[in-house]
């Protein structure tokens, strides 16, 4: 790829220069402005259009009002002591004059002779201050060094404040870092040198066409803001994206089951079934030929079915937990022994799709239905005692506000969620895009990842209600207070070999969580921890030769001591798990073509993931 959002370089060869700073066409540079207002005002019409309609209804106070009170207790402790304050204070202020020496140091310092320390640099990583301008302009470089001895200092004041609860400390840290990331100098025109020069070389043309971008997407939003990530008009699911071949064999209300076409002669006896999440699509796994779980697993001998989940509307509001295992899991079990006649079956369930795996498992354990015979879990939750930053969301306030949202449509819109995983990483999912679209007036580039990000569902109402309360709120699942279809579910009862994926640098699925996770299970687990995050650590194509992933002894005790006597290997863990998948059943039998015994209702990768938001 080329130059990332927000981050395109100056040419460090060019001499500083006030010059660059001022407007040269001050005519054309007003006309600009004015179109700019103009484009403006767009924006603002097509966020006003649909509230004035009664379309939209801002819940902005909720999420506001938690914040101030997160912040009013973090203020609370640091004034109760006036000379823990005083300290603080104290704190600040030496950094600020550290700053100012600097810069006055940097002033008095002859054009060409080696510059001044920085008294503080940004952290390894951080592209926010790329262009030579903030280091060798003094001005630029006093907003910068003032910005990040802020920053600090306010995170500094979170981690210090003893007297806070964990949950009231995660919300303080993520709050913080969401207004850090938003009063950036970086983020501003005036405060920015990059953004600076080019409106200034532009005439402001940058604007107008931000503006024009702003007005675009807050219509594509109904009213909300949908940032675009990527050049969305480059992809077509079917066509370049979730592209391997196969039929839709089984449809119901909430879901779709596609069987994939094999591409070997022989095949394993047991089919696969792939539960995703619902709060993404399906197609992560296929996102493309390359990258393709899907495909690779067909390519090694797999009869592959996945569910695909609906993406739900009003009439799937009273859609519960229990109806996601009965209309998507058990059907897609019961599509399998129609079109196959296998019953046993290894299963995988990934993110919240393995959560909803693991219950169901406990249900039908107790229900004596013991068709899938292995589970695997990808980053997979089932204890929430270290989740992951979505905690930050989860009380018993939020989760209420959230029931009064979705109880007035039957779901949550689609926007919220994505707007939510995108605040988890806001210094690389959000400002770099506000400032290369609506600032620089940039195009994004084509990118097929952040277009399935993009690609929101919306959740159900009943459901998403029992999975925040049942496991992010209450921690119901390990702790075997989960009731399902009358009966009171525990994950001791799955005794099934499970083959349990974590990922090493993982902020939704911590490695931690789903190492302590592993206990609950009735049955031997293998832990195994793959290099990267939560997407890439997963979608890690051997081919590749990406990162890592460590294996080890049983997954009990100390996670770190598990850690440190893990065996590393370097690239991917799929050959790993198709080792262990056939190490439990490895009879290979005639290649099944899909719809054989059923109808087809259609070609891969069906309708239900065509319906976007």
């Amino acid at each position: 790829m080329s130059e990332k959002p927000g981050q395109g370089k100056a040419e460090s060869e060019a001499p500083p220069s006030a010059d660059q700073y001022l407007v040269k066409d001050p005519e054309r540079f007003a006309l600009n402005l004015a179109r700019m207002v103009e484009q403006a005002g767009k924006a603002a019409s097509a966020w006003v259009e649909p509230r004035e309609k009664g379309e939209v209804r801002d819940h902005v106070a909720e999420p506001v009002a938690d914040m101030v009170k997160t912040f009013s207790k973090l203020t609370e402790y640091w004034l109760s002591d006036p000379q823990r304050a005083l300290e603080a204070q104290t704190q600040l202020f030496a950094g600020y004059m550290n700053v100012w020496a600097n810069a006055i140091s940097k002033s008095a310092t002859p054009a060409g002779t080696e510059p001044t320390a920085e008294s503080i640099k940004p952290e390894r990583g951080d592209k926010r201050f790329q262009d030579p301008e903030w280091s060798r302009n003094a001005f630029f470089d006093f907003l910068k060094q003032a910005y990040l001895i802020t920053s600090r200092w306010a995170s500094d004041l979170v981690e210090r404040a003893d007297g806070l609860d964990e949950h009231t400390r995660h919300k303080a840290s993520f709050y913080m870092k969401q207004v850090s990331n938003a009063i950036s100098p970086s983020n501003f025109i005036l405060t920015n040198p990059e953004l600076f020069r080019e409106t200034v070389a532009s005439n402001g043309e940058n604007l107008v066409k931000g503006m024009k971008m702003l007005a675009e997407d807050i219509a594509a939003g109904k009213g909300d803001l949908k940032l675009r990530q990527a050049d969305y008009t480059k992809f077509e699911i079917g066509k370049n994206v979730a592209v391997t071949p196969g039929k839709v064999v089984g449809r119901s209300d909430v879901a779709e089951i596609i069987q994939y076409a094999p591409t070997t002669e022989k095949v394993l006896k047991r089919p696969l079934l792939i539960c995703p999440p619902w709060i993404n699509k399906f197609y992560i796994l296929d996102l493309n030929p390359e990258k393709s779980f899907i495909r690779w697993a067909i390519e090694q001998g797999h009869t592959v079915f996945v569910i695909s989940w609906v993406n739900p509307d009003e009439r799937h509001g009273t859609k519960s937990w229990e109806a996601y295992i009965r209309e998507g899991l058990q059907y897609g079990l019961d599509t399998i022994e129609k079109e196959t006649g296998e019953r046993e079956v290894n299963a995988i369930g990934y993110c919240v799709g393995g959560t909803l795996l693991a219950a169901a498992l406990a249900l039908l354990a107790q229900e004596g239905d013991e068709r899938i015979r292995s589970a695997t879990f990808f980053t997979t939750q089932v204890d929430f005692t270290y989740a992951g930053d979505l905690k930050v969301f989860v009380d018993e306030d939020q989760v209420s506000a959230v029931e009064r949202s979705m109880n007035e449509k039957g779901y949550l819109d689609g926007t919220k969620m994505a707007t939510a995983f995108n605040m988890l990483r806001s210094g690389d999912l959000i400002w770099p895009y506000v400032v290369n679209n609506y600032m620089r007036g940039k195009d994004p580039l084509p990118f097929d990842l952040l277009y399935w990000n993009a690609d929101s569902t919306r959740m159900a109402a009943a459901n998403h209600s029992f999975y925040l309360r049942n496991c992010y709120l209450e921690n119901n699942l390990s702790q075997g207070r989960m009731e399902l279809a009358g009966r009171t579910v525990s994950l001791a009862d799955v005794t099934i070999p499970v083959y349990n994926l974590a990922a090493k640098e993982d902020h939704i699925a911590p490695a931690r969580s789903v190492f302590l996770g592993c206990k609950y299970f009735g049955g031997k687990v293998d832990y195994v921890m793959a290099g990267s995050g939560h997407i890439a650590g997963v979608i890690n194509p051997p081919q590749m030769n990406k990162y890592q992933h460590w294996t080890g002894g049983k997954p009990v005790g100390d996670f770190d001591e598990w850690f440190a006597k893990a065996k590393e290997t370097p690239g991917s863990w799929w050959p790993n798990w198709q080792e262990w998948i056939e190490a439990r059943e490895g009879t290979r039998v005639a290649a099944r073509i899909p719809g054989k015994h059923l109808k087809a209702l259609g070609e891969a990768p069906g309708t239900y993931v065509k319906v976007r938001v």
